[in-house]
């Protein structure tokens, strides 16, 4: 029995965590005691030092170190000031205006509005719940279907997990020992494909479907001019003007700055395009012009704040002029501006989002915690050799490891939540693959749009608890658990073409600089005679110095 133990601890102290963790005890507890009762068992057994356990007050000191773990209370304190702070009401007001005369109007504003929470909040709660109370019940007084209002919503608040600045990116960022701002650069294309896959779905409904999914009528669009007219010609020229200001801005500054990236040149250009749309509303409603509608004026003043927003906290991150956690803290202060500027902030929200930061933030360090100490001793019992042995002798190499990986995730999702799985399972596929040669941001996006699943795939997924919630009672749980499904096979394809289409992640390929140089000391031949050994003496060696880039 002793032989048995001492030859599978690996995988009996993996086995056992699994049962801890189906049982319903606390996760941060069954990491932590697990590692514990399986240390002193290996020390027991011969297998392990007590000297091992000596480094945890390390480990955990460094966990309490770590300014990458800031980013996450600054963006939850950030998402929940502006949940509360009115900018959702009024951007899904807004945008179902502006989409109101076409079928599915409300659910493309919906996704819309939802792929904007997610650049602005990061958290999934704040996005579902308050598309939840103020998309819903409109979407079901107009006759959507209930299966297809819920899905739309519960999916949309779900892209705050993959759109920057999403929290599972910066564990995963963490975990993976990778930048942060690197993960949010390669997250950003495949988040706006789903909200784009998303969308395309309510296309297909709307087309094969029309009775689910209805415009709005007429009497419910209340951003008219006088005459009837919805104003959205203004609003298009306007766009127009903003895109051709962009487009010029880019044209000049980039031919007097070639060394700009293309990334930092973007972000400048909207810049340019945003500010003089947002002065352009300004001096038309205080000068009087009348160029602009009602429906371009709402637009423009309800938009542009998140979107600064979004260019205060993401901008500052991708042109390299802040970390995330410091854009994190511009976000904090901006959502607190947002409040101020709308008359919603109050003692009492501040205490709310207080309270909610410092236990989501506790309830992430404790699960670090405890995952610390399981990591330790699982390595110290060869683990992480049973794990990278049994994942790289998997058929089909790296597409193989890739399939039985995402899957495995997948169905882990159904039990557990996304920082479970980062902290539990991340540490031990990482290293595995970046063995196998694949770039971990890369592989930590593909993970983060998998993991996306745990929020929606029933029994436990939470974004159908949210929207449980705050639904009306006329929508049963089982129209949200099947309208999720379909949003659940979108995600599942999404996983899909980035394995099949890598490029779908934009990764930087960095050039290694460091050079190796060989040193060679060639002796000088023997000469012979006592004349030519005297020459020897006074010659100096010949020292020839080459690189590995020289050899052919």
């Amino acid at each position: 029995m002793e032989l048995f133990l001492t030859a599978n601890l690996a995988p009996i102290m993996f086995g056992a965590l699994v049962v801890f963790l189906l049982s319903g005890f606390p996760v941060a507890f069954s990491l932590a005691a697990n590692g514990l009762f399986f240390g002193l068992v290996g020390i027991e057994l011969g297998l392990l030092k007590p000297e091992l356990l000596q480094a945890l007050p390390n480990r955990i000191f460094g966990i309490m170190a770590n300014d990458t773990l800031l980013a996450i209370p600054f963006f939850t304190f950030m998402g929940l000031i502006l949940e509360r702070s009115g900018m959702a009401e009024d951007l899904l007001d807004t945008i179902g205006q502006l989409f109101g005369p076409v079928r599915g109007g409300v659910a493309y504003a919906v996704i819309f509005v939802g792929a904007l929470l997610a650049a602005t909040t990061g958290v999934v709660a704040a996005s579902v719940i308050s598309m939840g109370l103020i998309s819903l019940p409109v979407m079901l007084r107009y006759g959507y279907d209930k299966k297809l209002a819920s899905g739309v919503i519960a999916a949309s608040g779900t892209l705050a997990q993959i759109i920057p600045p999403s929290l599972v990116l910066i564990v995963m960022a963490d975990q993976l020992g990778r930048s942060v701002g690197d993960m949010y650069k390669a997250a950003f294309v495949p988040g706006l494909l789903l909200t784009a896959m998303y969308a395309g779905y309510v296309l297909a409904v709307s087309i094969f479907k029309p009775s689910h999914v209805p415009a709005l009528p007429l009497e419910a669009r209340n951003l008219r001019e006088a005459n009837g007219n919805s104003g959205a010609v203004s609003l298009l020229f306007l766009v127009v003007g903003a895109v051709a200001a962009s487009f010029a801005f880019a044209k000049v500054y980039g031919a007097s700055h070639p060394l700009l990236a293309a990334d930092e040149l973007g972000i400048f250009s909207a810049g340019v395009g945003i500010v003089g749309s947002f002065v352009f509303a300004l001096a038309n409603r205080h000068l009087k012009i009348g160029l602009l509608s009602r429906m371009a004026e709402r637009v423009v003043f309800v938009m542009i704040p998140p979107l600064a927003l979004i260019f205060l906290v993401l901008g500052t991150i991708f042109i390299g002029l802040a970390t995330p956690t410091e854009g994190g803290g511009m976000g904090a202060m901006g959502a607190i501006i947002l409040a101020m500027a709308n008359g919603r902030l109050s003692w009492s929200l501040m205490k709310q989002a207080m309270n909610s930061t410092t236990r989501l933030s506790c309830f992430v360090i404790f699960i670090l915690i405890g995952s610390t100490v399981f990591s330790l001793v699982f390595r110290g019992v060869n683990g992480d050799l049973w794990v990278e042995h049994l994942l790289s002798s998997l058929p089909g190499g790296t597409t193989g490891f890739l399939i039985v990986v995402n899957i495995m995730f997948f169905l882990l999702a159904f039990f557990l939540d996304f920082f479970e799985l980062a902290f539990i399972l991340v540490p031990l596929v990482g290293p595995v693959a970046e063995k196998l040669g694949i770039d971990l941001i890369w592989f930590g996006v593909l993970l983060g749009v998998n993991m996306q699943t745990s929020f929606m795939h029933p029994p436990f997924g939470f974004a159908l608890f949210y929207l449980r919630s705050v639904a009306p009672k006329e929508v049963k749980t089982s129209d949200i658990y099947w309208g999720a499904i379909p949003f659940v096979l979108i995600q599942i394809i999404m996983v899909t073409l980035i394995i099949a289409f890598p490029h779908l992640v934009s990764v930087e390929k960095k050039v290694d600089m460091k050079e190796q140089i060989e040193l060679k000391i060639e002796a000088p031949a023997d000469y012979g005679t006592p004349a030519d050994e005297e020459k020897k003496d006074d010659e100096a060696p010949a020292l020839n110095f080459s690189t590995d880039t020289d050899k052919k």
